[in-house]
């Protein structure tokens, strides 16, 4: 259901975030093929228990299963969960904002996630909660800047629709999720926000269908269409060169730390 609340005369819109792992893999296959050099920094050896956190598809959690550790998988996706499930892994539904786990592993790995969650207090509560003393904590997700100008854009096109746009994420700087870090008891080894211009291979289309369904859904199905068509119009002088190539426009925030004790 849409959560829609007056302002201003322009209602402010948000609908529930529907992913599906076939589409994932054909418009977003990108997301994992960054995230390998993260599995690297993660550096998971073998032996080791670890926590992917929003697993997607599973592909970067085979990835560390292959390199010899224990991992469980977990993601609030169903579709993804299954496909994860159906790739041979230990894959779990779970929120992000609500781990069960305690003292459970030497890592917890999250890759391109943590910006869907907005309650970051609570995702790093029970990160915190699931490492062992000295475990390590890697991630990388959306930081402050990310895709501005596809945020404009949509705004544009929902505000000219009478809808207002309420954001389905959480770019924060570094110094801003530092503090939260430090404050529920984490070391902090290493933490950088970096401009990451990100190649789409089926272009701004098909990242909205796959990303930002959350935002163009609350409007009413027969002006979807044209709401993407002004998107893509909107955002093409900016994000597509001369040869039909679209690049979206993202700032990453990674980070490396360890549970104090």
């Amino acid at each position: 259901m849409s959560d829609l609340r007056a302002g201003d005369g322009i209602a402010t819109a948000l609908a529930p975030q529907q992913w599906s792992a076939e589409r994932y893999a054909q418009h977003a296959a990108f997301v994992p093929a960054f995230g390998a050099s993260l599995v690297d920094r993660l550096a998971p050896k073998a032996g080791e228990r670890i926590l992917d956190l929003g697993c997607g598809d599973g592909t970067l959690t085979t990835q560390i299963v292959e390199r010899g550790a224990a991992v469980v998988a977990v993601d609030a996706s169903a579709d993804f969960v299954a496909a994860a499930r159906s790739a041979g892994l230990d894959a779990r539904l779970a929120d992000a904002t609500s781990l069960s786990f305690d003292r459970e592993f030497d890592a917890v790995f999250s890759n391109a996630v943590l910006h869907w969650v907005h309650d970051a207090d609570a995702a790093l509560s029970g990160i915190f909660r699931a490492l062992r003393p000295g475990g390590r904590f890697v991630a990388e997700f959306g930081g402050h800047g990310c895709i501005a100008a596809i945020v404009l854009a949509v705004t544009v096109a929902l505000e000219r629709r009478g809808r207002r746009l309420q954001s389905p994420w959480y770019f924060p700087t570094a110094e801003e999720y530092a503090a939260k870090m430090t404050a529920h008891g984490f070391e902090i080894d290493a933490i950088e926000l970096y401009p990451r211009l990100t190649p789409l291979p089926t272009g701004i289309r098909g990242w909205l269908a796959t990303f930002a369904g959350s935002m163009i859904d609350v409007l009413p199905a027969d002006e979807r269409a044209a709401a993407v068509d002004e998107v893509e119009a909107l955002l093409r002088p900016v994000l597509c060169d001369s040869a039909g190539r679209w690049t979206a426009d993202y700032v990453r925030l990674r980070l490396a730390a360890r549970r104090s004790g």
